[in-house]
């Protein structure tokens, strides 16, 4: 029994510093997001609103520059962007960006020219949340005759009781192998 307890009490001596240590080396917590941009009141007065200012904010001509204190203002603090993305043949990657580094990677593609609209959509309510599942499609000019990209945005809505937040986008392009299913589009008139 003597043999057992000094062994723990050895073990003790060299485990707690160690322990120590790791503690010591346990990376803080993150820091608190940002607080966004005041929000224009119509933006996010409704679901309908946020989801509009949202496609209006990212569209525009070759060389116009965005409103991106508009854009930031759309979001909750913890708010994200998700992009699905990879080969056509797979296999799909996921890239979580907050609105900032959304930008930094947008921004030269979108001022070459980029008009995003939404073409269809399904909006889910409960409580203080919505989804929207909005289908888009993307031009270069807002007088092409066709688009060049199509895709759902999967978009998460929280009201806090005095505005709507957009929690997250979560998105993913149409391809070849993932067509947009019918459902999910206009009705053919």
């Amino acid at each position: 029994m003597r043999q057992y307890l000094l062994a723990a009490a050895v073990s003790l001596v060299l485990v707690a510093p160690a322990f120590g240590q790791a503690l010591a080396q346990t990376p803080p917590a993150p820091a608190a997001a940002p607080t966004p941009p005041e929000a224009r009141a119509g933006d996010v007065s409704s679901p309908e609103a946020i989801v509009t200012a949202l496609y209006d904010v990212i569209s525009g001509d070759a060389g116009v520059q965005r409103d991106w204190n508009r854009f930031r203002g759309l979001f909750h603090p913890s708010g994200r962007l998700v992009p699905i993305g990879g080969p056509a043949e797979g296999p799909a990657i996921l890239r979580t960006l907050t609105p900032d580094e959304y930008i930094a990677r947008a921004e030269p593609l979108l001022m070459k020219g980029f008009h995003e609209r939404e073409i269809a959509s399904r909006v889910e309510h409960f409580g203080h949340m919505v989804h929207v599942f909005s289908t888009y499609d993307s031009r270069h000019t807002a007088s092409d005759d066709q688009p060049f990209t199509r895709g759902i945005n999967s978009i998460q809505l929280f009201n806090d009781g005095t505005r709507w937040w957009i929690v997250s986008i979560y998105w993913q392009g149409e391809t070849s192998q993932i067509p947009l299913p019918p459902q999910y589009l206009p009705p053919v008139p």
